[in-house]
């Protein structure tokens, strides 16, 4: 096939329609889409059919794949955002889904770095000398702890860069991969970006790419890659969302994310606080 792909339709109009949950939803049609809600669809098949799905701060697209996967599954699987009142049964925050993960209650988590390279290993402390860095990222929190007991890790990265996606990170904040004699339960799945999808093979290591997102090429990809990566003779393009999970996004889980991201929904999906 040709490296170029479709392009996205254009931005969603700003017109507000009918009241749902208090808040005011845009009138949108189901063809158009916005690159927020071809990730959030991307991101809410990898989930799959897994009992418990968390989400931790800072993360608009992964908590409205996880919503959206539980719209799809009829209350299926249970979804704990970090940061809600309403999605979540933990009162102790952080403490509380290492808990739950370190028990074997968290089937599918998700991590992001300031820098990611080929064999997934993630950095989210710095770049440069350790002792006087040229960047510095937040830290690592429980990150390498996560990656090692959560079944599924999916990696989100919405900077499709060589910036970003490293031949080699310059600090390893968590591992993608461990020696055979390491006990791990857990590790990256797959790698969404901006532009594409990359699932991940453990046992080498290796990242394969899987689709290239409409509006992207396959040599845009390559060309912003820093590490190398597998691929079949032809890529497909990432398929677009169906008419039903757009509807999904618009009318169930935008109102529901809208308590934890309210400036991500009202950029996106056009709703807010009514006047």
């Amino acid at each position: 096939m040709a490296d170029r792909v479709a392009a996205p339709s254009p931005p969603l109009p700003r017109k507000r329609g009918r009241e749902r949950r208090g808040l005011a939803v845009a009138q949108v049609t189901p063809q158009d889409f916005r690159p927020e809600e071809l990730l959030a669809a991307v991101v809410a098949d990898l989930i799959g059919d897994v009992r418990h799905v968390a989400v931790g701060n800072a993360s608009p697209i992964p908590a409205a794949a996880a919503l959206l996967a539980r719209a799809r599954g009829g209350g299926r699987p249970y979804v704990s955002l970090l940061g809600s009142q309403r999605h979540t049964f933990w009162t102790d925050g952080g403490r509380e889904l290492f808990d739950c993960a370190g028990q074997g209650r968290v089937d599918v988590f998700f991590l992001s770095g300031g820098e990611i390279d080929g064999e997934g290993n993630i950095n989210l402390v710095s770049i440069g000398d350790y002792e006087r860095p040229g960047v510095r990222f937040p830290g690592s929190f429980g990150s390498s702890y996560l990656y090692f007991v959560v079944p599924k890790v999916i990696l989100f990265r919405t900077e499709h860069s060589k910036r970003t996606l490293v031949p080699r990170v310059s600090f390893i904040s968590a591992p993608g991969g461990s020696d055979d004699n390491v006990y791990r339960t857990g590790g990256p799945v797959a790698l969404v970006t901006n532009r594409c999808l990359f699932s991940f093979d453990q046992e080498r290591r290796r990242f394969r790419l899987q689709s290239v997102h409409p509006g992207h090429t396959l040599a845009e990809v390559i060309v912003n890659t820093g590490f190398e990566f597998e691929r079949p003779p032809d890529v497909p393009v990432t398929p677009a969302p169906s008419s039903q999970t757009l509807r999904l996004l618009r009318e169930l889980v935008a109102p529901e994310l809208a308590e934890v991201y309210p400036q991500f929904t009202a950029r996106v999906f056009g709703i807010g606080k009514p006047a």
